[in-house]
């Protein structure tokens, strides 16, 4: 019977399933398991490609990712639990690394390590697919970071201003609030889209930071990707992966991303448990240099591209409150800025603990007009000289009209500090930052620096280098005989 359809038919879908099918399956066998170590005589593949194991008795399959290669042994971590895998289970190479499924749907969504919904409401339907393991943007395609964003948490707004595409750490010891300063972020910031990893964290605090800390409508303009403390440690590592290959998708559409990632410390040390697992040497406290070479190779795939921007928060875990500890070290020379909590302002219920003076915002001039830049120098300047003065202004050695620096700082002290706490649950916007930064200081902020690019007509210092230099040129050329008489 002949059909009456007159329409195109689109067999693209078709076909591209069917050039990404692997007609030949590449089959090895489990020779042994070891810890976290599972070792298989074969079969054929390539690191990171991701791997099937057929247990025996039960008829389940276990994902696994190819980490060593060693002739024809090939060393897997497993996706799962272990429970039921033994020798001879049936080992099948998928031929492609592990890829996230990504699209406009994920919103509003939990996903796993392996980019797979884990929140109960149905599949998703992908509009692509993005590899988890990716190159960072080429450094001569990215665009400048040239305009401020809003975190809506006024002490990072006003002293340690970010940019649209800038990297920030946030580093502090455990129970200083660094999950409820990211908290704040995601329901506060005038970003398009936030991205969160919760990366080794208490299986508690997922169903917690989604219902409590974002909210019905921090929810739905998110993505959450989740791998939990008791999953093995290869979870933990991709998951950081798939975070921020969720984040890269939105920015290839254009959007400004809101990338979160917590914590830096979690996966390394899931690489840790990895590297030394398959045989690396433990280097720096017990670290292999495999952490140290992966953490750039990921923290630079945020920032901006051609097409959007990736802001990013990192938590770093800083072991035993010791900022020159390894990890710390290095992410801290990795990213445009540091933001430090201190132990000693949570214990005085000071919160956010953000201690502004162990702070820095490496862009926030390149994002900043002149006068707020005065205004906020202003203030930091008197917080440094009340630290530096304070054991002398608390125990009353220090007697009010010796100095006009410190009883200005003294005066201004309380203000200060009320303007640096701030309720978890209130919000900021720059245009409320801006006019009490104002206040604070004394110094008048005009209304063009209250735009999204204020510094937009600064020219940055080659510019004025260059002019200078032009400036001394055109003066010796008008004038070569008085040139010529001064030499």
């Amino acid at each position: 019977m002949r059909s009456s359809y007159t329409g195109d038919f689109d067999f693209s879908k078709y076909l591209k399933a069917a050039q990404e099918a692997e007609p030949i399956l590449y089959v090895g066998q489990v020779s042994a398991v070891n810890g976290l170590e599972i070792t298989s005589r074969g079969p054929r593949s390539v690191i990171g490609e991701m791997c099937t194991i057929k247990l025996s008795d039960s008829g389940q399959k276990l994902m696994a990712e190819v980490v060593g290669l060693d002739g024809n042994t090939v060393k897997l971590t497993a996706y799962g639990d272990t429970k039921g895998l033994e020798v001879g289970c049936e080992v099948v190479a998928s031929g492609s690394v592990l890829r996230v499924p990504v699209g406009m749907n994920l919103l509003g969504r939990v996903i796993d390590a392996t980019g797979r919904p884990c929140d109960g409401l149905g599949e998703i339907v992908p509009a692509a697919y993005y590899p988890a393991v990716a190159s960072p943007p080429d450094p001569m395609k990215r665009q400048p970071v040239n305009r401020r964003i809003t975190t809506g948490v006024r002490a990072i707004d006003s002293l340690l201003t970010v940019g649209k595409g800038q990297r920030l750490g946030i580093f502090a010891g455990s129970g200083v609030g660094k999950s409820t300063l990211i908290s704040m972020i995601a329901r506060n910031t005038d970003a398009d889209i936030n991205v969160i990893g919760l990366i080794g964290e208490r299986g508690r605090e997922v169903l917690d930071f989604i219902n409590r800390d974002l909210g019905k409508e921090g929810i739905k303009r998110s993505v959450v990707v989740m791998a939990t403390s008791d999953q093995p440690s290869i979870c933990r590592l991709r998951a950081a992966y798939v975070t921020t290959a969720v984040a890269e998708y939105f920015r290839d559409q254009g959007k400004d991303v809101m990338l979160m990632f917590d914590s830096v410390t979690r996966f390394a040390q899931a690489q840790r448990e990895i590297g030394l697992a398959n045989g690396e040497p433990p280097a720096q406290k017990g670290y292999p240099p495999s952490v140290f070479d992966m953490i750039p190779k990921l923290l630079e795939r945020a920032g901006t591209n051609d097409k959007g921007s990736i802001t990013a928060f990192y938590t770093v875990l800083v072991d035993g409150d010791d900022m020159n500890e390894p990890i710390t070290d290095k992410v801290r020379g990795t990213l445009d800025g540091h933001i430090v909590l201190s132990r000693k302002f949570a214990q005085a219920y000071h919160y956010p603990a953000i201690d502004v003076l162990q702070s820095i915002s490496r862009l926030s001039k390149r994002v900043t007009g002149k006068q707020t830049q005065k205004a906020c120098g202003k203030i930091r300047s008197l917080m440094a000289v009340y630290a530096n003065n304070e054991m002398m202004i608390t125990t009353g050695i220090y007697q009010k009209g010796n100095s006009p620096e410190i009883d200005e700082a003294v005066e201004k002290h309380s203000a200060i500090e009320d303007f640096l706490k701030q309720e978890e649950y209130e919000k900021c916007s720059m245009e409320d930052t801006l006019n009490k930064i104002a206040e604070l200081s004394g110094i008048s902020i005009p209304e063009e620096e209250y735009t999204e690019n204020p510094a937009s007509e600064i020219p940055s210092t080659a510019q004025m280098a260059d002019a200078v230099s032009e400036g001394k040129n055109g003066t010796a050329s008008e004038h070569p005989e008085s040139s010529a008489d001064d030499k």
